[in-house]
């Protein structure tokens, strides 16, 4: 009998383990089609989400993430303007990772919480760097065919993380294993990026003041 416990027990970690990571991860990737996913499972397959993550099924939540994934899908195949699109959601992806995290660890004590929220930011962060900086050296491609097909890719991988991380949590951590290794080969680039926008900004800023 305690085995069986047990074993329940380890499932559920796994699980909120697994969602927890899947969300932050996918949400650096496309934080909306992520919210948008977690929402769709919830209140129509039924998935028991963990912790506090059942707000994503409230209507008014899923609806802004429906809607902010269609207008998303479109910006994101535009060459330059993903970037900026990119740029922009820097602040918006990351600490959005990290509050999905949290709040998967609701139930836990709040020591184990804030470590979900750094790492769900970290992970957040690692994933939406690997993209925008690849995004920006594709689009010194000048062909839009490759922007448009990556993009597609980054939609089918962030759904079906999100569905892998429902149904088969393992899986899911070894993928998002994989994706933050790629992140750690392509951190050259990803610095390059960083770097390149903040100078962007700063421009920015000084005709502003010029002004």
């Amino acid at each position: 009998m305690t085995s069986i416990v047990s074993g329940a027990a380890s499932g559920t970690l796994t699980n909120t383990i697994a969602m927890a990571v899947g969300s932050s991860w996918v949400s650096g990737i496309n934080l909306y089609a992520a919210v948008a996913t977690l929402g769709l499972l919830g209140k129509y397959a039924h998935i028991p989400l963990p912790g506090d993550l059942s707000f994503v099924t409230s209507w008014w939540v899923l609806g802004t993430a429906l809607c902010l994934y269609c207008v998303e899908f479109l910006a994101d195949k535009i060459p330059y303007l993903d970037t900026a699109w990119d740029a922009v959601h820097t602040f918006i992806r990351v600490p959005a990772g990290a509050v999905l995290a949290a709040a998967a660890f609701a139930n836990f004590d709040p020591a184990i919480r804030g470590v979900a929220l750094l790492l769900g930011g970290s992970l957040a962060l690692s994933s939406h760097g690997t993209k925008a900086a690849t995004r920006a050296a594709i689009n010194t491609s000048p062909e839009p065919v490759t922007n448009a097909v990556a993009s597609v890719g980054e939609d089918v991988l962030a759904v079906g993380s999100i569905s892998l991380a429902a149904f088969y949590p393992i899986i899911l951590l070894v993928l998002a294993a994989s994706g933050v290794i790629v992140s750690f080969i392509v951190i050259p680039k990803t610095i390059r990026y960083f770097r390149t926008m903040k100078n962007s900004m700063r421009d920015v800023r000084d005709k502003l003041f010029l002004r």
